[in-house]
């Protein structure tokens, strides 16, 4: 699978097996001194950004009264910043953003009825994600459903079939996300067993996302707040799911039974490094360096950029960039043999051969 160049792997999905591996390095505690309270970096990126996002959206609106096309094609950008507002949900429910957990936790709240992500909800599965991240024996917290090679030539006919069906790119990419976010996050009944925190949370969103778009509806119609609302709802999904996406599901991935998985090999090798062009950087709200994020994530996602200037070594472990990771759509098993992700394809080029 891969070709060795000096004293690296480059592997087929365009990440690298640095050997940093080996490397006695406490990476969790060095990143962790790069945590910041500053209050007012995270007010001006909060308020930048909504601006910029307001701006956005009224602008297609505009652009609607004289061309559908142009209207929708401008629900782009507007979903774009949309995926910042939730970098920003998602700072302040790791509490990263601001110096006081009532400052993350209430504008986290407020972004949620623009993301339609209730925060109390999100925050709790997002907090199980990282602790169990990486971990075989702890999966199905906030992550992309993936099972062995192993355990899918386990299931039955139905059971492959459903489970090719849920990692075909249509539906992970666009049915999926579209069910998480208008109907899966209205009504959490995963969360029944939760406590009433969740529902709180989730029917409090629902509430306010109810009044905002009344009063919308009620200056321009719900003809074109539906045209240009819902598409933009649907590139930010779409575009959230992809993100998580290939910040996990990489060839190169790590995934640890139980009795081996340590949280920091989990966020440095279970993570990418997806090094996207500076504007779709600042657009995602730099999440794309996922592996340093996951070893801190006390530390803002302004801040991340600044780790691996002052870390260049860093940069090269599970590097993806744009065009690399569209090679990564077909992984959809963890071989625990080879410990990489394989696509169907490639088990049954494997089976073939061994037949």
């Amino acid at each position: 699978m891969n070709m060795q160049i000096g004293g690296s792997a480059v592997d087929n999905c365009g990440t690298n097996k640095q050997t940093l591996r080996a490397e006695p390095i406490n990476w969790i505690a060095r990143i962790s001194a790069y945590k910041s309270e500053n209050d007012l970096r995270g007010y001006f990126e909060t308020a930048l950004t909504l601006a910029l996002f307001a701006i956005a959206w009224f602008v297609a609106w505009f652009a609607l009264q004289y061309s559908v096309i142009l209207g929708l094609l401008l629900t782009i950008p507007a979903g774009g910043l949309l995926v910042r507002l939730f970098a920003i949900q998602h700072d302040c429910g790791h509490g990263s953003l601001f110096g006081k957990k009532a400052i993350n936790d209430w504008i986290g709240r407020s972004l949620g009825i623009l993301t339609l992500t209730p925060y109390e909800y999100w925050r709790h599965s997002h907090a199980l994600h990282h602790a169990s991240s990486g971990n075989l024996d702890r999966r199905g917290f906030g992550d992309i459903d993936t099972i062995t090679v192993e355990e899918y030539n386990a299931l039955t006919f139905w059971g492959r079939l459903r489970y090719r069906a849920y990692r075909h790119p249509i539906v992970l990419f666009g049915v999926g996300p579209a069910y998480v976010f208008f109907l899966k996050q209205r009504l959490p009944f995963e969360m029944l067993g939760k406590g009433a925190k969740p529902w709180l949370s989730t029917l409090g969103t629902n509430l306010f996302v109810a009044l905002v778009s009344t009063a919308m509806i009620y200056f321009i119609g719900w003809k074109d707040f539906l045209i240009i609302q819902i598409p933009v709802v649907l590139v930010a999904a779409s575009a959230g799911v992809w993100l998580f996406y290939v910040q996990h599901q990489f060839e190169d991935t790590r995934w640890d039974r139980h009795k081996d998985w340590k949280r920091e090999n989990a966020a440095l090798y279970g993570s990418s490094f997806y090094d996207l062009p500076k504007p779709l950087m600042w657009l995602s709200g730099y999440i794309g360096i996922h592996h340093v994020h996951h070893l801190s994530a006390s530390v803002p996602f302004h801040r991340l950029p600044k780790i691996i200037r002052d870390y260049p070594e860093l940069r090269q472990i599970g590097r993806l960039t744009l065009l690399e990771s569209i090679k990564c759509v077909p992984l959809a098993l963890w071989d625990e043999a080879s410990r990489e992700m394989i696509s169907f394809r490639k088990l049954r080029r494997r089976q073939l051969a061994t037949a």
